[in-house]
């Protein structure tokens, strides 16, 4: 599948994603202790151009959010890796292990300009591997938890097993979590279309409790609330 291919795939996923009802107190406990952080991820972000809540979901994805691992594979930053991206590091913190990740390795997510849903969807299965695009299935690295993705894992590199379920949250569900607490993260998702245009409002502080009728993060607000429906 190219790339355009993947990113229409996974923009169409996002407009009807659901996350699994019994999922949601989870992601909602994981979203907030990763917006808890968003100061670090902040300061990755100025380095690197990459979106910080973007950042904050892949530490999660690849390392449980421990600070003392790299969010490349989830190694430990103080030493070499010896998972894929091997030899990397020994680094002085986790922040420049953060860097090295995301500019100096596979897929270059510093380089990348597609921050919409179905383009940050894509960056994102591509960090992981196209292992499951390859095979017409949606990534439980960015699906799992929700109506997008029922099983089917990679076990193993190259061994792919179509009945184990994998029950990390994914990113997918792990960003509509963040964006219902932080409309900030509803816009930042939506800034480069892929969400309804929005209506023209007073100037005022964007909020989770009173979104501004019509804006981004009214209309992600929404789609989050809808999964629970």
């Amino acid at each position: 599948m190219n790339t355009a291919a993947l990113v229409a795939a996974n923009a169409a996923r996002w407009s009807k994603v659901r996350v699994q009802a019994a999922k949601g107190a989870s992601f909602g406990a994981i979203a907030r202790r990763l917006l808890a952080a968003r100061d670090r991820y902040q300061a990755v972000s100025m380095l690197t151009g990459v979106p910080w809540f973007v950042i904050a979901v892949i530490h999660e994805r690849e390392a449980s959010q421990r600070w003392d691992a790299s969010i490349a594979q989830g190694d430990p930053w103080a030493r070499v890796s010896t998972h894929v991206p091997k030899g990397r590091g020994p680094f002085a913190s986790w922040q420049a292990a953060a860097v090295d990740a995301l500019t100096n390795c596979a897929p270059y997510a510093a380089k990348w300009k597609d921050w919409s849903p179905g383009g940050t969807m894509t960056l994102l299965e591509q960090y992981n591997g196209l292992g499951y695009a390859n095979r017409g299935r949606p990534s439980p690295y960015i699906w799992a938890g929700t109506g997008q993705y029922v099983r089917g894992k990679y076990v193993a590199d190259g061994k792919y097993d179509p009945d184990v379920v994998d029950n990390q949250p994914g990113c997918a569900g792990l960003l509509l979590a963040m964006a219902a607490i932080d409309a900030s993260v509803a816009d930042g998702l939506g800034q480069h279309g892929s969400a309804p245009p929005a209506t023209p409002t007073p100037p005022a502080k964007p909020s989770i409790t009173n979104p501004a009728p019509g804006s981004l993060g009214a209309w992600i607000v929404a789609l989050f609330k809808r999964s629970f429906s």
